[in-house]
């Protein structure tokens, strides 16, 4: 692809960067940020530049947060004597779009995978095992999608946690094996965090 300007090439280029974006479609985003007044450019750079340089992940689950505690630690309202375990962001905000959960989360910034090098020191496990050595936390809910790589975390962290007196379960199979949590349907996802198994069932299953 032939560029008249290194600077478009350049903006193309990061563009290109991103997930799901091609050099086609990065260019076309490019060429319409163009054509946009030049405020309306500014507002978007000036927001990327405010979210990279003052984001905070929670110092309890690791939500991404504007304070050092995100709201859903800090509501009141919330169960704190239950945990969900998710993999990622994404995974909170579909199970909180679903209404059917009342609990706090615990995000483990991905999951084993010795494919891609993420191994256990990786993810957040030990804060986790902080979090239920307090005695407060009374029911751990495995979140994570059902694939390879996310019933070994769920086994992993189930095996941390195997001396505590709690209660572990996980999400219905009412999400498909392989599907992501954020691609699944309110109603289905809502009815899997509801309708959840304890975990040691799932493991003879």
């Amino acid at each position: 692809m032939e560029f008249s300007s290194k600077l478009l090439q350049q903006a193309v280029d990061e563009m290109a960067q991103l997930p799901g974006i091609g050099k086609r479609t990065a260019l076309r985003l490019v060429l319409h940020l163009l054509r946009r007044p030049k405020e309306q450019t500014e507002l978007l750079t000036n927001a990327l530049s405010e979210l990279r340089n003052s984001i905070k992940h929670c110092s309890i689950c690791h939500n991404i947060s504007d304070h050092d505690t995100c709201e859903i630690c800090m509501n009141r309202n919330r169960d704190k004597s239950l945990i969900c375990v998710v993999e990622d962001i994404r995974d909170v905000m579909a199970i909180e779009d679903t209404g059917s959960f009342n609990g706090l989360y615990h995000v483990l910034g991905g999951i084993i995978s010795p494919m891609d090098g993420v191994g256990p020191g990786d993810l957040t496990v030990s804060s986790l095992v902080k979090r239920v050595e307090s005695g407060d936390i009374k029911e751990l809910i495995f979140a994570l999608s059902s694939t390879m790589e996310g019933d070994t975390t769920n086994f992993y962290i189930y095996k941390q946690l195997k001396s505590f007196d709690i209660k572990t379960t996980t999400i219905a199979r009412g999400i498909s094996v392989g599907d992501e949590l954020e691609y699944a349907d309110e109603i289905t996802l809502g009815r899997s965090i509801t309708n959840r198994i304890p975990f040691e069932s799932s493991l003879k299953s």
